[in-house]
This record gives structure tokens, sequence and C-alpha cells, in this order.
């Protein structure tokens, strides 16, 4: 492969070179400066003038000059050949003088006398490095040329420098006297021809734009960075333009870089690797400008003109912010490779520093202290912290971890290094399950520390051994905090509460934890706090002792109560779980906020995770399936669950909603990631078998789905979870036996479930009770039953159980011969489970239709046709301009229905907004595809 040729895009230059030639043969000769910056191919066109020059009979004098030679070195190199290496021995009036006039009349006399033989080129390159007297020499020769035949070519560096450079060496010429051409960078389009020329036309253009932008510009650039590629890459291309100069053999382009910026001086050399070090730093150039400058103390002016001048050189290319970044990373790369480890670690202290001066924010300047040895300042170990709070609130938990793990290189009191501790590592259990997450909360519990931050540091603790099924270890290091609190009546409380809350997760505990609280309570009160109370309260819930009206009660009233910022997480959660279950969905939504809300996000907490269970139980009570099924936590089980030993809640849940939207197989794949015979013993497993049952008997499996229920309610009753508030067991199981054709058994179940369902008393648990045992009983007195569920269910809004019953009903009705009521009541169930998404129970009245022998026109699925007389009415009114509230005030409804009736008219419409309503009820049937405007984000909102 032919290497690249050196003078593209110098026509206009080859131009003036061979004007300049004719003129000096014909006796009026005159100095042409030829400028550019470093690696634009400035004595590549000198050389090829002296080739013309020569071609057309002139003599060429040749010089190039370097840095500290002796006065008059350069002109001596033409005039005298072999004076630059020493050979002759310096005129004795030179010594000790700026400048030698009668050895500088010496030579112009021996130039006049060359000009007399033939017509000379006058070739000098680099005259910037030239000595001063050489360069004076050369402006007096020029102001005599003009009627000799001798042209002046010289070649002078011109570039922006952060140390302003000498005056030009036309500066002061008359510009009769001197003719003056600038050299520019390559333009993309020539540096591309000379990429393919080198390595061929058939090059990918990606990998072409990556050389050309490597190059910046440069034919010197270009030509060793094509150099290095063919020499590695000798008979095919890499894949991809290397992005670090290791990749580089044999190493042409980095030190081409490294000249570039030995030209450009120290000072520009020393900015040119700050940028490079802060060049993933977000700005603008002014940021980047002064960034710069404070890491190296240089003027900030000079730097911003030196980013401009760059960037037009195209060495820089500015973001999509427009700050400015080097026009590769190998460039990039090559830039920095000039500075050792040790001073690149310097380097980002210093920027570290710099952006703290200038105001920039905490995590910037934390970026840069990632990559330093540890500092041993405040400053530092503040930055890092703040912008792990910054990560963690953006969930940014990867960047969290790397703020955290670096600040415990700092110095800090063993308080504070307790408090990081516990930080990072509640971050690493919660997250990756990391090994080191346990670790580090153990270290945190022995390190000395205000009371407060070690109870903290013993709940997160805790709270990651529970969830590895160590329940007695994590309860038993929060007791071991009873002596050294006893001074601390509050935290006690705390630890108590925590105590009963991780017990849940170990059967055999948990009694134990309970009765010890409930002594307690019984003899003194205020030693439980109200955060143990609520506790008390949730145990007597589930144990079937206590009402919903009762609960709730107590449960306001404890709210009441001062908060206590430790103890109020606990309070909040539990009093979120009871009201979900007293069917105060609503109530329980703000608790769950407000719970959240106080909560760090970074620090492990039993109730964290509580509340969030809570929030989906509320999901899953309305209906919410697509939100159970697209939650991060219900996810399938395989690279996402790794580390978990036992299925979720949130993956008991999504599993049920996959079966009730007609996702069977969905469904199975999810239950089937988990082996329950190995799983760890907890709440959620129960929750998961349940859930599972769910699907078996979807699928027709009856045996295996009642295991699945009664050894549910074995595991929970053993736990003194007898209410069916937190599982309907009993009656799931009770149509398992129906099915097996067992109705005494069935009757059974049915009978007991209504029983514990009146002690708590809400329309949920009393309606389905009553659903399940009408069936099971069966003739005239069990369709009472079942009317009674529907009437009880339909007043309380309860539309997830309200389905099945109007299903049992008109089931009922088939079979008593009321065809008609059958219809009316199994229609109303298709329409409502339509408008809930529920596949399953739809297709359930569908066929129980069809089986009372029902002519059932097809109705239209999406479009205006497919609204019922109540979506339409509702739709009508908000389409008219009125909120939800004032439409359920008007129509008599509960906002909520409000709210269900527009999800479904706008899913059926296919319409986004409410502004569109209009529009779509006068169009008629929707063409377009329906829209969730639960999924989509834009619900029936008023």
């Amino acid at each position: 492969m032919r290497g690249p040729g050196p003078l593209r895009e110098r026509r206009e230059a080859l131009a003036l070179v061979t004007t300049e030639v004719e003129r000096a043969r014909g006796g009026s000769g005159r100095l042409v400066l030829l400028k550019g910056a470093t690696g634009t191919g400035r004595s590549a066109l000198l050389e090829a003038a002296a080739d013309h020059a020569s071609a057309r009979g002139m003599r060429v004098l040749r010089a190039r000059c370097s840095p500290g030679a002796a006065p008059l070195a350069a002109v001596r190199q033409l005039l005298q050949p072999g004076h630059e290496f020493g050979c002759v021995e310096e005129p004795p009036e030179a010594s000790g003088t700026a400048y030698d006039r009668n050895g500088a009349a010496r030579l112009w006399h021996l130039l006049r006398e060359h000009a007399a033989e033939a017509p000379l080129l006058v070739a000098v390159d680099d005259v910037h490095l030239a000595d001063e007297p050489s360069r004076r020499w050369l402006v007096e020769a020029a102001r005599h040329v003009d009627r000799l035949p001798v042209l002046l070519m010289v070649t002078e560096r011109s570039q922006y420098d952060i140390d302003p450079p000498a005056d030009c060496l036309d500066h002061t010429l008359s510009p009769a006297l001197v003719l003056g051409h600038t050299l520019a960078p390559l333009s993309a389009n020539a540096a591309t021809d000379v990429v393919r020329s080198a390595v061929g036309a058939a090059v990918p253009a990606q990998w072409t734009d990556a050389c050309v932008r490597a190059g910046a510009g440069s034919p010197l650039l270009l030509r060793a960075l094509l150099d290095d590629l063919r020499a590695e890459h000798p008979d095919d291309l890499p894949a991809a333009v290397p992005e670090t100069c290791a990749a580089l053999y044999p190493g042409a382009y980095p030190s081409a870089v490294s000249w570039w910026l030995d030209s450009a001086g120290q000072a520009t050399a020393d900015i040119a690797r700050a940028l490079a070090a802060v060049d993933d730093v977000p700005g603008d150039p002014d940021h980047h400008a002064g960034l710069a400058a404070g890491m190296v103390g240089a003027d900030p002016v000079r730097v911003s003109g030196w980013l401009t001048a760059m960037t037009r050189l195209g060495v820089l290319r500015p973001d999509a912010d427009g700050g400015p970044r080097y026009a590769h990373p190998l460039l990039r790369d090559a830039v920095l490779s000039g500075w050792s480890g040790a001073r690149r670690r310097g380097a980002y202290r210093t920027a570290a520093e710099v952006m703290l001066r200038r105001g920039d924010r905490a995590e910037a300047v934390a970026r840069q202290l990632l990559r330093t040895d540890a500092i041993g300042e405040a400053w530092a170990t503040s930055a890092l912290l703040d912008a792990a709070t910054v990560a963690v609130s953006e969930d940014r938990t990867d960047d969290a971890l790397a703020y955290l793990r670096r600040v415990l290189d700092e110095p800090m009191p063993a308080a504070r290094r307790a408090s990081v501790l516990t930080e990072l590592g509640s971050l690493e259990f919660a997250t990756v399950r990391s090994a080191t997450g346990i670790p580090r909360l153990t270290e945190a519990v022995r390190l000395p520390g205000m009371p407060h931050d070690r109870v903290r540091a013993a709940v997160a603790l805790g709270t990651a051994l529970a969830r590895r099924g160590e329940a007695r270890t994590a309860i038993d290091i929060l007791h071991a905090l009873d002596e050294p609190l006893r001074d601390h009546p509050n935290l006690i409380r705390t630890v108590q509460a925590a105590s009963a809350l991780l017990s849940d997760h170990d059967p055999g505990i948990r009694e134990e934890v309970y009765r010890w609280l409930r002594e307690i309570a019984e003899r003194t009160p205020d030693l439980v706090g109200a955060a143990g109370q609520a506790l008390l309260v949730r145990y007597e819930a589930t144990a079937g002792l206590t009402s919903a009206d009762s609960a709730m009660k107590r449960i306001r009233a404890l709210l009441e109560s001062p908060p206590d910022p430790l103890a109020e997480p606990f309070l909040l959660g539990t009093a979120a779980a009871v009201a979900q279950w007293a069917d105060e969905l609503d109530e329980a939504e703000r608790l769950i906020r407000r719970g959240l809300t106080g909560q760090r996000a970074s620090l492990l907490h039993p109730m964290h995770e509580a509340l969030l269970n809570v929030r989906t139980d509320i999901a899953a009570a309305r209906g919410r399936y697509a939100e159970l099924i697209a939650a991060p936590a219900a996810g399938q089980a395989g690279p996402a669950q790794v580390g978990r030993r036992a299925p979720t809640n949130a993956q008991a849940h999504a599993v049920i909603a996959l079966v009730e939207t007609g996702r069977t197989e969905e469904a199975a794949l999810l239950t089937d990631g988990f082996d329950l015979r190995t799983a760890p013993e907890s709440w959620e497993l129960h929750r998961f078998r349940y859930a599972r049952g769910v699907l078996r008997a979807a699928r027709g499996d009856a045996v295996g789905a009642l295991e699945d229920f009664l050894e549910c309610g074995r595991r929970q009753s053993a736990r003194d979870v007898v209410a069916p508030v937190v599982t309907p067991w009993r009656t799931a199981a009770a149509e398992c036996r129906l099915a097996l054709g067992r109705p005494d058994e069935a009757l059974a179940l049915a009978d007991e479930e209504l029983r514990l369902a009146r002690v708590w008393n809400t329309p949920r648990c009393v309606g389905r009770a009553l659903r399940v045992l009408g069936t099971a009983t069966g003739g005239r007195r069990g369709l009472e039953l079942t009317d009674r569920a529907v009437r009880v269910l339909r007043d309380a809004s309860v539309e997830t159980e309200l389905l099945p019953a109007l299903i049992a009903r008109g089931r009922q009705l088939n079979a008593a011969g009321e065809r008609a009521r059958a219809r009316d009541s199994l229609r109303e169930a298709s329409e409502r489970a339509e408008r809930l998404g529920a596949v399953r129970l739809r297709s359930l009245a569908e066929e129980a239709l069809r089986e009372g022998g029902a002519r059932r026109v097809a109705t239209a699925l999406t479009g205006a046709a497919a609204l019922t007389g109540s979506e339409r009415r509702i739709a009508a009114l908000a389409a008219g301009g009125m909120t939800n509230a004032e439409i359920a005030e008007l129509l008599h409804l509960a906002r909520r229905t409000v709210e269900t009736h527009l999800t479904s008219t706008y899913r059926k419409l296919g319409i986004r907004r409410r502004t569109e309503l209009a529009t779509a009820l006068d169009e008629g049937p929707a063409d377009a595809e329906s829209a969730d405007p639960e999924q989509t984000g834009t619900g029936p909102a008023d």
C-alpha cells in the first residue's frame, strides 16, 4: 500500500510557488512566508518548491532552523555549508556581541555573488526556531532582494499557543516585500481520500471517519496513524480504529502527537493534557477554559482562545452541549500519554479542587476524586458523600456504590465511617446481593458511634440477615443493643418494632417475639410505643382477633401520636398494611407515600420492602394487571433473580395477573423458575404458592391447585395467620374440592372462611366467602347467598371480587331455569371484565352465556360501538368539560368508578387524552389499535 501524498489541497500554494519562482528568475525577488500549524505540511511544501525551482534552473540554498543555535547559524547553513555542525570557527569579532554586523555583511556579499552566478531559491524551514541574528539578517535581506534574482521562501509555525509567540518574521516588513500564505488543515473530504488511497477504497465509511477524526486535519498525524495500522495489520485492517495508544504498534502516531505538543511549548502541552484529563466533564467552552486554566495555572483568556483555535483546526470538536472534546478517543489518549500515572492522579485531584472552588456540582467533583489517591481532607469526603446522595436519589446505584467505596479511602472519624459502611453495605446487599454487603454492615455495627446510628446499622444488618434466611441471628443482633440503649427508650422501642417485623421470616421466632411484645404491652404500653402497638394490631388482624373497623380506629389513633423519626417507618408501613386489608385503599396509598418519602432509599430497612409490597397488594386489589406484570420486581426468574432463593410478593401477584389476562404460559414460565421445596421459609413463599395454585386451577389441574392452597394454609396457620386478609386459600381450596366432586369438604371450608370473614367484616372478604359458600351450598339457598355476595361487592365497588360473584350467580340462575336473569348477570360480568382487562373471567362469562343458550351478538371490542351505556354517558359528560369529581357527584357514583369507566373508554376508542373524547365519540368505531391509558401514563385524570 502506498502512503498518503503530502500535498493534498495545496494547489493554491503550488501555484504561488510557480509564480514566484518565475518572478525571481526574471530578476525580481521577494520573501514568501509559508505559515501553518504544526503538522500541516509546511516542510513538504517547501521541499516541493525547492524541487520545482531546481527544475527551472535555480540554485537552491537550504537551511533548517533549530533552537539554541549560535548567532547567524541559520544563515551560515545557507552560505557556508558545514558550519551548522561546528566545522567552521566563529569569527573573532562575533564573540560577545548580539549581532555581528561585519559577519552579516560578508554573508550578504556572499549571497549576492551566488545570485550573480544563477537565480537563487533560499529555502529556510522553521524560521520560528532560528536564532535572533539569523531572523534579523533574513528581514534585512528581504528589504533588498526585490531587485535580485533571489526568492526567499521561509516556513514559520503559525498556531495559537498558551504562551504568546514572538513576532512573526514579517512583522516589520512592508506588505510589498513579503507574500504570506497560510496552510489550512486537511478538509474531511481530503483526509478521507488520503485514507482510501492508502488502504483501499472499500473500507467502511465508519472506519474511515474514525481515521479522519483521529488525524484531526493534520497530514502528519494521519500519515503516522496509517503507518501504525499498516505495520500491525499488513494484510487486513483492524475491525475498528483503536481508542488507546496501547493498541498501536510501532507507535508512530503517539510519537507524532508528542512532537506536536512539544512544538507548541510546555504551557500549551500542559493545557492540552489537562483538557484530556477532564474530557468527560460536561460544560461549555468557557467552563472548560476556566477548569483547564485552573489546573495548570494558565491565563483563562489564552486558554479560551486556544480552545477556539483547536476547534477550527479539527483537534477538538464540540459535543451536543457545545463543550470541547478531542476529535477521537485515540487522539485524547495520545495527548494524555505524556503524563505518568502519578501526574494524572495529581491532575484529577487538582481538577476536583478547581471544580469545588468554581461551585460545580458535587458529582462533577466526585468523579474526579474517583481517579485519585486518598486526599485526606474533609472537602473530599463531603463531595463524595454528597455525590452518593444525589446518585441514590436518581436511582443510579452503580454510581452511588463507586462514590461510597471511594470515600472509605479517606480518613474519617469512626462514627462517620460506620454511617458510610451502613449505607454502602445496604446498597451492595440490596442491589447485587454482594458478599461484601453483610461484612460491611457487621463492621458498622461494631464501630463506636451515636446510638441512633448504631440502631440504623443494626436494623440494616438484621434486614439483610433475615432476607438471607437467618432471622434468629438478625434478632439476636438487635437484642444485643438493649443494654447499650438502656438510656434511650425511643431507640429501644424502634429495636423492638424491627425485631417483630423481621420475625415474620421465621414462624417459630414470630410466635416468640409477638408473645413477648404482647406481654410488655399489657404491663406497660408506653414501653412498646406506637409502632409496636400498630404491629400488635396487625398481628390481631391476621390472627382473626379483631374487625377492620376496630383495627382502623386503633391505627388512626396511633397515627396521631407524636412521630419518632426512627420508629415512624414501622408505624406508617404497618398502618398501610392494615388499611389495605380493610379496603381503605386511598388511605393506604397516602400512608405508603409518607413512608417512602421519609426513608433513605440507600439504607436497608425491613419496612421499605414492606411498603412496596403493600403498594403491590393495592394494585392487585384494584385489578391493575398491566402494572403488576410490568413491575421490575415481577420479572421472570433468571439472571435478574440471581442470589434470590425465594420468590417475591411482586412475582406472586404477577403470576395471578398473567393468569387473569389469559397469559398462562408466561405465568407457568415464572412459577417454574423457582423450586419451592428448597426456598427458605417466608410469608412471600406462601403467597407465591397460592399464586401457583391459581395458575394450576386455571389450567384445569384441580388436584395440584388444591395441594398448593392447602399447603399455603397449613404454613400460614402455623404463623397464627388464619384470617382471609392475606390469602383467601380456603375459598380457593373449596372451589377445587367442588371441581373434584367433594362438596361436603368444600362446604366446610367455605363455612370456616365466612366465619373468619365476618370477624374482619369487610365487603371484599365477606362477599368472596358468600360467593363460594353459595356455590358450595347450591339450590335456592345457595342462590340467595350468591345474590347477597353480589350486593355486598357491588355496593363497595370491589370490582375484582364482583366479577366472579356475577359469574357464579349467572351459573346458578341458569341451573334454576332463570335464563333471562342469568344472561343479565353474565353479560354484566363480561362487560366489566372487558373494562378491567380480565380476559380469563370474560371468557368464563361468555362460556356460561353459551351454556345457558344465549344467542349473544358479538360486540365490538374497540370503537364507539363497543361502549356500554354507562361508559358512553360518562364519556359524554367528560367530553363536555366536566371533571371526574363533578361527574361522580352528578351520577351519584364513586369517583373511582368514574375513573374506571373512563379508562375502559380510552382503551376502546384508541385515544390517550381527555381532549380527544369529543372527536372519537363523533367518529364512531375507531380504526386505530386501542391504547391503554394506564400503560401509557395518560390515564383519565381531571
